[in-house]
């Protein structure tokens, strides 16, 4: 089951980071087709946050086609996304990667900016 981090001092809306972690572990493979998302109020207590932004985060997931509600048994995943399993050999290449750059005293931050500027190098003009 996926659990929601959010970070209020990011500048991106709360809802939107819980499509986008929920993304992320579609991504990974870490939530597959027929698995149950959080009911909002395990990620309400959790998390702190308001219920109406874990429904209006979970309504956008299914509006994109990515889960669907079942009245009175929770939301669930209908499809994954791309084919980036949390256990490939790229996954293991990039964490000895970040960990030579955090040894180089690259922080998060500066990890961000190089990570996105080779993606942004490789991946011209993709819509992702």
């Amino acid at each position: 089951m996926v659990e929601y981090r959010i970070d209020r001092r990011s500048g991106v809306a709360t809802y939107v980071q819980i499509v986008q972690q929920t993304k992320q572990a579609l991504r990974l493979g870490l939530l597959e087709p027929g698995d149950k998302l959080p009911t909002a109020r395990e990620v309400v207590e959790a998390t702190a946050i308001n219920p109406n932004t874990v429904l209006k985060a979970y309504r956008e997931l299914e509006r994109e086609g990515l889960v669907e509600a079942r009245r009175g048994l929770g939301t669930f995943v209908r499809r994954g996304l791309g084919a980036a399993p949390a256990d490939s050999p790229l996954r293991a290449e990039l964490e000895a990667w970040a960990a030579r750059a955090r040894a180089a005293g690259l922080d998060r931050d500066d990890v961000d900016a190089l990570f996105t500027a080779v993606l942004d190098t490789h991946f011209k003009g993709d819509e992702s």
